[in-house]
C-alpha cells in the first residue's frame, strides 16, 4: 500500500482531451511512464520511488487464474535478466505480484498497477486484465528486457500507480496466410508482437483463391491440391496440420489472444474449387490460381454437396477452436448473383450456429440476416453503409477495419516497395487520425465492438515484410482500440510511439521509420 506521506508527494498525470498532462515536477517523472502505448486511463507518478528487480525476486500469484499471466511474464523476463523468477503462490518478500481482485472501474479486462520500493503489484478482476497489466510492466522496464540473451541490469521501474481499462472489447490483428503462406513459427512471432500491445484477437485468414491452409480430414484434397501453391507459384506443402493449428491456438491463448479462423465463402474459393470438382456447378476442377485478382470464383450455390462441404469444415475447425467466433468471409462475391448470395447465407449461418459458434464476416454478409448476434466487420472506404447502419440500429456490434485507415498492407507512400494502394496511401498519422466510434454514419460508439487491423499478403513474403507493414501502424490500431477517445492526440502519441525504436531494434523488428515520428535513439 502507498502511505499517506508518499501520496501527498505524488505528481499526477491523467489522460484528458488534450492527451497526457504532466504535473509541474515532470522532470522527476521517469520517461517510461510517458511512453506507454496504448495510453492508460490514469497514471500517478511517485517521483521519490523506484523499484529494482533483483536476482532473488519472485513472481507471486494469489490464485490459479494468475498462473498463465505469470508464466507469460516470466517467459519475457528470464532470458534478458538471467534471473530464475520462480512463480510461487502467495505474496512475500520482494518481486512482482499478480492478484485477482481490483477496483470495479477496471471491468473484466482492465488492471491496476502499483510500484513501490519493494514490489510491483498488478491487480485485476480476471486473467485477461492481468495480461494487460503485465504488458504495461514490460514497457516500464528498460528496452533491453526484450532481449533473448542475458543483459546487464539494473532492471528499474519508476514509481507509479496506474488504473487502466480498454475502450473496446475487440482489439484485433488479421494475418492472411492464403496469398503467401507463413510457417507456424512465423505466425507465433507475429502473435508475440501483437500481444505486447494488448491485442486480444488474432483473425487468421486461412483460405482464398490462392491457397487452402488447414487440413480438413474429411476433405483431404483441400490441402493436398489447394494447399500446394501460393501467389507467384511457389510449390510445396503450404498448409498446417490440425495439430499445428491447435498448437497455434494454444500459443495465442497463453498470451490472452483468441483465434478467429476465417474460411472465405462463397467467393475467394478457387483453391477449394481446384481441389474438388463437385464444388463447381459443372463438376469440373478449376486450375490452381497464383495471381492476385479477386471476385471471379464462387462455390456452386444450388448443390447440396456445397453445404455438406461447409458443414464439415465448420465442424472440424470449430472442434479445434475454443474461441466463440467463426469468420465466413463473404466479401467480394462478385460472380455470385445477389439472390444466390442470400440463399447461400441463409443456409450457412445456421451451420455455424449449429456447431456452437457466432458468425462474423466481412460486412457484405450482414444484409442477409437480422440476427443481432452476428458480427459484421466493416472494411469499406466510405463513411456510410446502409446495411451496416441498419444492423447497428437493430443491435449488432460492428468491428471497424476501414481499408483506407487501418489496412496494414496499404503502402505508406508512393515510394513504399511493399503493399498495395487501391485504398490509398496510409502514413502513420493517417492511420491514427480517425475515430472508430464516430467514423461510420449510423454506427455510434455503443455499436462498435472494436478495431481490427488486417494484413493481406499479396506482396508480403517474409516476417520482415510483415513487420515493415505492421510496425508502427499495428500499435496505432492497438491505441485506437484500447485508449479512451479523449486521449487520442497525434502530437502526444507520436513521441510515445517513437520511444519504441530501441525496443524494436533489440527485438529485431523491421519497422518503418516514418519521418512523421520522432524516433528515440
Amino acid at each position: 500500500m502507498v502511505t499517506q506521506r508518499v501520496r501527498t508527494a505524488l505528481v499526477a498525470f491523467v489522460l484528458g482531451a488534450s492527451g497526457m498532462v504532466v504535473g509541474s515536477a515532470d522532470a522527476a517523472v521517469k520517461s517510461s511512464l510517458q511512453e506507454l502505448v496504448p495510453a492508460p486511463v490514469q497514471v500517478e507518478a511517485h517521483n521519490d520511488i523506484t523499484f529494482t528487480l533483483a536476482a532473488d525476486a519472485k513472481i507471486g500469484i494469489g490464485s490459479p487464474e494468475a498462473t498463465k499471466p505469470a508464466e507469460y511474464l516470466a517467459g519475457v523476463l528470464r532470458p534478458s535478466t538471467g534471473f530464475a523468477l520462480p512463480i510461487e503462490h502467495g505474496v512475500s518478500g520482494t518481486g512482482i505480484a499478480l492478484l485477482i481482485g481490483a477496483d470495479a472501474r477496471v471491468g473484466d479486462h482492465g488492471y491496476q498497477l502499483d510500484v513501490t520500493p519493494k514490489n510491483v503489484v498488478i491487480r485485476a478482476k480476471t486473467a485477461s486484465g492481468l495480461f494487460a497489466g503485465v504488458n504495461t510492466l514490460r514497457q516500464l522496464l528498460p528496452p533491453k528486457v526484450e532481449a533473448k540473451t542475458k543483459q546487464a541490469g539494473p532492471w528499474t521501474v519508476p514509481g507509479a500507480s496506474i488504473l487502466d481499462y480498454p475502450r473496446f472489447a475487440h482489439r484485433g490483428a488479421m494475418l492472411d496466410v492464403a496469398r503467401h503462406f507463413f510457417t507456424v513459427d512465423q505466425v507465433k512471432r507475429y502473435i508475440d508482437q501483437i500481444a505486447a500491445f494488448k491485442i486480444n484477437y488474432f483473425h487468421w485468414h486461412l483460405s482464398d483463391d490462392q491457397g487452402w491452409r488447414v487440413e480438413i480430414k474429411s476433405w483431404p484434397d483441400l490441402t493436398k491440391i489447394g494447399g500446394s501453391t501460393e501467389v507467384g507459384g511457389r510449390k510445396g506443402q503450404l498448409f498446417y496440420t490440425q495439430a499445428q493449428y491447435s498448437d497455434v491456438v494454444k500459443y495465442a491463448a497463453d498470451r490472452n489472444i483468441t483465434v478467429i479462423p476465417e474460411f472465405d465463402m462463397p467467393g475467394h474459393t478457387n483453391a477449394a474449387l481446384a481441389s474438388y470438382g463437385e464444388l463447381n456447378c459443372d463438376g469440373k476442377k478449376r486450375p490452381l490460381y497464383t495471381g492476385t485478382d479477386v471476385g471471379f470464383s464462387s462455390l456452386c450455390i444450388a448443390k447440396d454437396v456445397t453445404y455438406k462441404f461447409i458443414d464439415d469444415v465448420v465442424r472440424e475447425i470449430s472442434a479445434l477452436t475454443p474461441g466463440p467466433y467463426f469468420h465466413i468471409g463473404g466479401d467480394e462475391a462478385l460472380s455470385t448473383p445477389d439472390a444466390d448470395y442470400v440463399k447461400f447465407m441463409n443456409k450457412v449461418l445456421p451451420i455455424v450456429k449449429k456447431h456452437g459458434k457466432t458468425t462474423t464476416g466481412w460486412h457484405e454478409f450482414i444484409k442477409t440476416s437480422t440476427d443481432t448476434a452476428l458480427v459484421p466487420q466493416y472494411w469499406g472506404t466510405e463513411k456510410s453503409n446502409a446495411a451496416v447502419a441498419d444492423a447497428a440500429k437493430r443491435g449488432n456490434k460492428v468491428v471497424m477495419s476501414p481499408a483506407n485507415k487501418i489496412y496494414l498492407d496499404m503502402k505508406y507512400n508512393k515510394n513504399t516497395k511493399l503493399g498495395l494502394n487501391w485504398a490509398g496511401y496510409i502514413e502513420v498519422k493517417d492511420a491514427y487520425s480517425w475515430n472508430p466510434g464516430s467514423y461510420l454514419t449510423g454506427v455510434g460508439e455503443g455499436s462498435v465492438r472494436g478495431v481490427e487491423a488486417p494484413l493481406w499478403t499479396e506482396t508480403i513474403k517474409t516476417s520482415a515484410d510483415i513487420e515493415y507493414m505492421a510496425f508502427p501502424r499495428l500499435p496505432v490500431a492497438a491505441e485506437l482500440g484500447w485508449s479512451q477517445s479523449s486521449a487520442l492526440n497525434w502530437d502526444k502519441f507520436a513521441p510515445r510511439l517513437g520511444a519504441f525504436a530501441p525496443r524494436w531494434k533489440i527485438q529485431g523488428i523491421n519497422y518503418y521509420a516514418s519521418s512523421q515520428v520522432p524516433w528515440k535513439k
